[in-house]
């Protein structure tokens, strides 16, 4: 997804700036690092004075200058790579066959094939910088033909192919390892530095990581040459009419691949063409994941689109979602008077709008996880069962739907605490039926109602044709049918006069299937049968056991932000919120967080959902993703723990299902 594809305010007026300057300081930088890669190519540690006043006059010579303004453009056009392929959500293949399609991607060949070419260019202007046998491509031939003199023709210089080879091979390598090491996602930090001090904490695992890969990207290439540098040799060679000098070893050989001098300057070759596009590829994550404050509210009507509660109820790019949910965290946190303007009523109306839409929307990215963890977990249970229908349905709706679109139509059914819902309800979401008595006489209306209460009792629909019948975890609820009477479209909240008899819909035991259709299903299980016992379908095909656990919480960062905004902010409320706005939506918070506890909980009792994988400190590629779920349980238990540390006993009188007030008084007596 393009950053410069998108129309929004933020990216034109914001995205785009910061990734300009980005690009600014990497070219600035350039100088810097071709002064560094000049000093090492000519060593001369008996003669440094002389030493570095030759590398320094190297620098600005012609033809270093134009390798520079070459590479400028090089670094621009990683830059535009860079906008076009990030990513906010981390892909995770949960196979081996995945990962091979994640890499053939048409748009990724094309990234790789343009990131061989400009390795090539690199390395290029890296052997016109070192001088000496590496300068040039073709050089006048030392075979004598006749006694006259040298043959005026010319000869191919292998050294020099061989630098470009080295660095069609590296730009290659490095658009593999940027797509498989998810390079192209872009980590929020927890912690805000400035942009100088982002960079240095950098640069040191930047520089060695440079170094160590270019050693391993050099052994590779020097075995892939081994192998097969006779067919480019020949091939330039002939296009060139270039000859071959005798007198000059081929470089395919054992003998003249254990030359240090040439395994040196190969090696600096790329680590300096590494080290460039790092710098490149660490200014932009910097710059695109720094903060940006956005406003809570204003007086000018046509600035309505940029304030936060605006920005968040929308649909903007991903990376501005992003910005806009650390936006309500940091603010949450540490900004008193924009808590004020959050809490604060529109006027005229006097309504809490900022504090609706901030909500509605935090309680949207966790009603919304909890589906996924519902239908995961369903997915994976032990007796192979697939996940409900309803399950996979509700992961697209959002909270709203959940705790307040049922109400009106509830509001006919809340009298009736004896009926038995006929379809299954997921096991993590689900209330006792005691926690059913009791929330039946409650005002399912009133703010005070829980939305896990309402889609529980949304399922005891005595007026649905389904009423009665077989059910299917595949029946949705519906709305009045044909045959509804007249006497059913007049109900209202205050109960039902009678019950009026519902058909019961037959339904028809299916047939015996066919041969044919028996034939296909014994063949298909053969041909599964038959692959299962290969070896290399096994390997391709086998599931990564942690993979499908990574894929449920790849997005979790936005999760993360949305409860510790939310909790910060529910917990300020005690002192700051003049209005008591927050306490109309506190049951609605706390059942959601209380109910998304218990499906975190449920899900890492899943196998290999509790394996943390290793983190390697000081890595340059960030691995953070792999251990969001982790982060997630940490955050979400804090979550908890900072309302009922705020609040006390004064949640006792928030009305909630028995279970959840089971679940919060293990909180409230710290034993959870």
């Amino acid at each position: 997804m393009s950053l410069l594809r998108y129309e929004h305010w933020v990216v034109r007026k914001v995205l785009s700036w910061r990734i300009a300057a980005s690009v600014a300081c990497s070219i600035f930088l350039l100088p810097v690092c071709t002064a560094g890669f000049i000093l090492l190519t000519r060593i001369d540690i008996f003669h440094p004075v002389q030493w570095i006043s030759d590398a320094f006059s190297d620098l600005c010579t012609s033809c270093s200058v134009f390798c520079m303004l070459l590479m400028s453009v090089e670094l621009v056009i990683i830059s535009i790579f860079n906008c076009e392929f990030y990513t906010v959500v981390p892909s995770i293949p949960c196979s081996r066959l995945a990962l091979i399609g994640k890499v053939i991607h048409p748009q990724r060949v094309i990234h790789s094939l343009v990131h061989a070419i400009m390795g090539m260019l690199v390395a290029w202007c890296a052997a016109v910088i070192t001088k000496g046998e590496y300068q040039f491509l073709a050089v006048p031939c030392s075979v004598k033909q006749s006694s006259n003199g040298l043959s005026s023709k010319m000869c191919l210089n292998e050294y020099h192919l061989f630098l470009l080879l080295a660095g069609a091979f590296m730009g290659y390598t490095y658009s593999l390892w940027y797509f498989i090491n998810n390079m192209n996602y872009l980590a929020f930090p927890a912690v805000q530095q400035y942009k100088y001090l982002c960079f240095r904490r950098s640069l040191k695992p930047l520089i060695k990581h440079s170094c160590v890969e270019s050693l391993y990207l050099v052994r590779n290439f020097f075995i892939a040459y081994y192998s097969l540098g006779y067919i480019p040799r020949a091939w330039i060679s002939t296009t060139m009419n270039l000859q071959r000098d005798s007198k000059m070893q081929p470089l395919d050989t054992l003998r003249a691949l254990l030359d240090v001098s040439l395994f040196y300057h190969t090696w600096l070759c790329g680590a300096f063409l590494l080290a460039i596009w790092y710098v490149t590829w660490v200014l932009f994550k910097i710059y695109a994941t720094e903060a940006y404050v956005f406003p809570i509210q204003t007086t000018f009507a046509e600035e309505t689109d940029r304030c936060l509660p605006k920005v968040l109820s929308s649909c903007p790019p991903p990376v501005v979602k992003y910005l806009a949910l650390q936006d309500l965290m940091l603010l949450s946190k540490y900004s008193s008077s924009r808590r004020q303007e959050i809490f604060s009523l529109s006027q005229p109306g006097g309504h809490p709008n900022n504090w609706t839409a901030v909500s509605r929307e935090c309680l949207t990215l966790l009603n919304n996880l909890i589906c996924a963890l519902v239908a995961h977990q369903e997915a994976a249970a032990p007796n192979g069962r697939a996940a409900h229908a309803s399950s996979s349905g509700e992961s697209k709706q959002s909270s709203s739907s959940l705790g307040t679109s049922f109400r009106d139509d509830l509001a006919s059914q809340i009298q009736r605490p004896n009926l038995i819902p006929r379809t299954p309800v997921p096991s993590l979401i689900k209330l006792s039926s005691s926690s059913l008595k009791s929330s039946s006489t409650q005002d399912l209306g009133s703010p005070f109602s829980s939305p896990v209460v309402n889609r529980t009792t949304a399922v005891l629909d005595p007026n649905s044709p389904w009423y009665g019948s077989v059910q299917s975890p595949h029946v949705m609820r519906r709305g009045p049918k044909l045959w509804t009477t007249g006497e059913d479209l007049q109900m209202n909240g205050s109960g039902l006069s009678e019950l009026h008899p519902i058909p019961i819909m037959s339904i028809k035991k299916p047939g015996p299937p066919s041969a044919a259709y028996i034939w296909l299903q014994h063949r298909k299980e053969q041909i599964k049968n038959f692959l299962a016992k290969r070896i290399l379908i096994m390997y391709l095909f086998s599931k990564h056991p942690e993979a499908s656990s990574q894929a449920v919480f790849a997005d979790s960062q936005t999760h993360i932000w949305a409860l510790e905004g939310l909790s910060h902010l529910v917990a300020a409320s005690f002192t700051e919120d003049r209005f008591g706005v927050v306490q109309t939506t506190l049951p609605s918070v706390l059942c959601t967080l209380l109910t998304l506890q218990e499906a975190v909980e449920k899900h890492f009792k899943l196998p290999h959902a509790s394996c943390k994988p290793s983190r390697i400190s000081g890595s340059l590629v960030d691995s953070s993703y792999k251990t969001l779920r982790f982060a997630l349980r940490a955050s979400l238990k804090t979550a908890i723990y900072r309302i009922t540390t705020k609040f006390g006993e004064h949640l006792n009188a928030v009305q909630m299902s028995a279970e959840h007030q089971k679940r919060l008084r293990q909180f409230l007596e710290f034993k959870e």
